[in-house]
């Protein structure tokens, strides 16, 4: 499969962690937001009012999505994936500052009225059901593409993706193995998709602040015992995130406009100069960079 020139930019950006885009906790908040609203549910009208964000949209799209009904509604990654009776899955990115905005719902007693396309709404979904769903992303950094629901896993933006972290795939053993010998921080370590998926700046932080290590050692120096204890922590601090909706920073809401809250929990993320939540310690976090993106610690936690 040729990749556009367009596609394989945007894929190594993703890869390295250049684009401050919401993490895993925040997509999953989004795909479960829309659960209720997209699975099983047929979309009445399709609404295509730009040719592209990141990349230009699929051929007919529009017509593509009209009349189709969503079978399922997964996520892979920092990937939503809407498997249509088409046989075609539509994926979705938010990038930096998409949101998936749902209107014409009805919630107990009180609806939702449907709103009109607002100017960053790029594409509109009207669901049989009544419902409106809008992709709203005002700097264009979001995606969506169209691909043959067999063949998902071999699109070029899935198949580089290390397992789940939240998955069976993702287990101690696993994380040692790829983890030996190599030579780069694990800091970046963890945000190499290669290796696991889904992981960003902001929870990596967190991770490593629980599990006492510092984001400038060396992954491969690290001691079995010390890389299998990271799983776990990374399993715990995803699950707070998505029972908390995500983290809020900038652009990022739920469906219903409604912000996540977990950011009131970081412990060690975005806190440079301030006090280290840990009892009994007198360290104050500091602020490093690390190939370009800000890692946050405790000097005498994680020393």
């Amino acid at each position: 499969m040729l990749v556009p020139p367009l596609v394989q930019h945007y894929l190594v950006m993703l890869l390295r962690k250049e684009c401050a885009m919401p993490e895993l906790p925040e997509v999953e908040t989004v795909r479960a937001g829309l659960l209720p609203v997209m699975e099983g549910q047929v979309i009445a009208q399709a609404d295509v009012r730009r040719p592209n964000l990141r990349w230009p949209f699929p051929e007919n799209m529009a017509a593509r999505l009209t009349g189709k009904r969503v079978l399922g509604l997964r996520r892979r990654s920092k990937y939503i994936l809407a498997d249509l009776d088409s046989g075609e899955t539509l994926l979705i990115h938010l990038g930096m500052s998409g949101r998936m905005l749902i209107s014409g719902q009805q919630l107990g007693e009180y609806v939702h009225e449907r709103a009109a396309p607002a100017k960053h709404d790029h594409v509109v979904f009207d669901m049989e059901t009544g419902v409106r769903i809008a992709f709203n992303d005002a700097r264009r950094f979001g995606a969506m593409d169209l691909m043959a629901t067999a063949a998902v896993d071999a699109n070029p933006l899935i198949a580089v993706l290390g397992p789940e972290p939240l998955g069976n795939d993702f287990s101690p053993a696993y994380l040692v193995d790829r983890l030996a010998g190599r030579k780069t921080p694990i800091k970046s370590a963890l945000l190499d998709q290669h290796i696991v998926a889904g992981l960003g700046n902001i929870y990596v932080c967190e991770v490593l602040f629980r599990a006492g290590i510092h984001p400038a050692r060396l992954a491969g120096d690290l001691r079995p015992a010390e890389v299998e204890a990271i799983v776990p922590i990374i399993r715990i601090v995803l699950e707070e995130a998505i029972r908390a909706g995500g983290s809020s920073l900038r652009d990022y809401q739920q469906t219903d406009g409604s912000l996540g809250y977990f950011q009131h929990s970081f412990r060690v993320y975005g806190r440079e100069g301030e006090a280290c939540v840990t009892s009994g310690c007198a360290g104050f976090v500091q602020r490093i960079v690390q190939s370009g993106r800000s890692s946050f610690f405790c000097p005498h936690c994680q020393g």
